[in-house]
């Protein structure tokens, strides 16, 4: 088996991410790698259409800011409680999707796989709402483990 020495893991919340999460503590452990954890503001998928920019700017944006440092902090715990390295990096703000901001911090931290969940979406489902783990993959400048989460479409 490959031994990786910095395990990059995009963390959101999810019971599929969370699964992977676990997996990627798994393989820490085994080969004594740091592990990073990412997590994307992904604003845009908070944004209705009704509520004014200055709502969202002075609100919404403070509120997405704290709870994405709540969940860096939870899921950096199970990480911590493993006797492993650790880093949190949240993105809150710029361009750029959330396969775009993944694939920038491998680069600069220098991360030799990234561990991610992917929740099975199939047909129409996919097509619709798109797919972070797919363009993840294509856009990876390191190899990718998905840990699959239940197929939703099931």
């Amino acid at each position: 088996m490959t031994h990786f020495h910095h395990i990059l893991v995009p963390v959101d919340g999810s019971p599929t991410s969370d699964k992977a999460l676990d997996e990627a503590i798994r393989l820490a452990v085994f080969s004594g790698a740091k592990i990073s954890l990412i997590h994307v503001i992904d604003d845009l998928s908070y944004v209705t259409g009704f509520e004014p920019a200055t709502d969202y700017v002075q609100q919404m944006i403070p509120l997405m800011r704290a709870a994405g440092e709540d969940l860096l902090a939870k899921e950096g715990e199970k990480v911590l409680a493993h006797g492993l390295q650790l880093d949190c990096v949240l993105i809150a703000q710029g361009p750029g999707r959330v396969f775009e901001h993944v694939a920038e911090q491998a680069r600069i931290s220098h991360a030799d796989l990234i561990v991610l969940g992917s929740h099975g979406r199939r047909g129409v489902t996919r097509i619709l709402l798109g797919s972070d783990a797919e363009q993840i993959i294509r856009h990876a400048p390191v190899p990718v483990l998905v840990v699959r989460g239940k197929d939703e479409t099931a």
